[in-house]
């Protein structure tokens, strides 16, 4: 028996865009869309255009063209904050893994009050970043509690001690702004990490024990590469938060002394709201979104050496 095409009308005319049914859900997201548009979209192409033009107080001037990425060349500033943010980097990003994993580990096992232990360690993500820094700059002052802790610990030792002054020196500025951050971010790191190791299969480290795997062989070869994508995440958003670094400078030294603890985005906002170059400014922030986005691909293209997903 010949069979016909079924009548495919009323499918098509479901399928048909009905505005009296779909307008109303536009409409509600409309107020989100004009949101990102105008602050995300138009304020990131106007920093842009503003890179490349002479912008003052009272606004546009004239185009610049490259003039305001030249000058950032020959700037001693520039570059002193851009070696201190790369010091940022290079010690609090493979600090933080490495104290996270280690807190994450310990917390991991059947200890009692392991809760609470947790909850404490996570406080400092909660706490109010203003705050911290100004109690911060109380233990670390010359005759703070740390400074005191020290020499306590030279006399019982009997060596010779010297009070390091942690603020108003280039030699120790960017260490206490490490500490301070170092304190404020690893309790995120940990909880991370406290995630993945508890997502790792039972049944791998049973195995690993059967074989006569050690605890340090269980963790190297079983532990670290399952939670190697963990790492990787990590890695990507720890290194931009070092890039980033702003409130943490600005509050514990303001920069100083010398401008030895200065980050790019501390300067980026002092070249803008302090000497008033939009320009320059705008410069600064693309070159460092430059940065940002050469180190972000980079390290996508190498974690394919060393990132094991379960799924390969």
């Amino acid at each position: 028996m010949r069979r016909f095409p079924a009548n495919d009308s009323s499918t098509s005319a479901r399928r048909r865009w009905r505005p009296d049914q779909q307008w109303e859900g536009y409409l509600f997201l409309l107020p989100s869309f004009l949101g990102f548009f105008v602050f995300v979209v138009l304020a990131v192409l106007m920093s842009l255009g503003i890179s490349f033009s002479v912008w003052g107080l009272t606004g546009f001037r004239q185009w610049a063209g490259l003039l305001n990425y030249q000058q950032l060349m020959r700037d001693p500033v520039f570059w002193q904050a851009f070696w201190n943010t790369a010091f940022y980097i290079v010690t609090l990003v493979p600090l933080q893994l490495a104290l996270g994993l280690t807190m994450a580990v310990g917390l991991n096992q059947a200890i009692r009050g392991v809760l609470f232990y947790r909850l404490v360690y996570f406080m400092p993500v909660v706490t109010t970043i203003v705050a911290g820094a100004i109690v911060f700059r109380l233990l670390l002052s010359t005759q703070g509690a740390v400074n005191g802790l020290l020499a306590t610990a030279a006399g019982f030792f009997e060596v010779p001690f010297s009070a390091p002054n942690w603020l108003g020196s280039s030699q120790f500025s960017k260490v206490s702004v490490v500490l301070l951050t170092l304190w404020k971010n690893t309790g995120f790191t940990m909880v991370v990490y406290l995630a993945a190791l508890q997502g790792v299969p039972r049944e791998l480290y049973d195995a690993a024990h059967a074989d006569g795997a050690n605890s340090w062989q269980r963790f190297r070869h079983v532990t670290l590469p399952l939670i190697s994508p963990t790492t990787f995440f990590l890695f990507i958003f720890q290194m931009i938060g070092a890039f980033q670094l702003f409130t943490e400078p600005f509050v514990m030294t303001e920069g100083g002394p010398a401008n030895s603890s200065l980050a790019v985005v501390q300067y980026i906002y002092l070249t803008a709201f302090r000497d008033i170059r939009m320009d320059k400014a705008a410069a600064m922030a693309w070159l460092l979104f430059v940065f940002i986005f050469a180190f972000t691909l980079l390290q996508n293209r190498l974690q394919k050496r060393w990132v094991y997903y379960e799924s390969e």
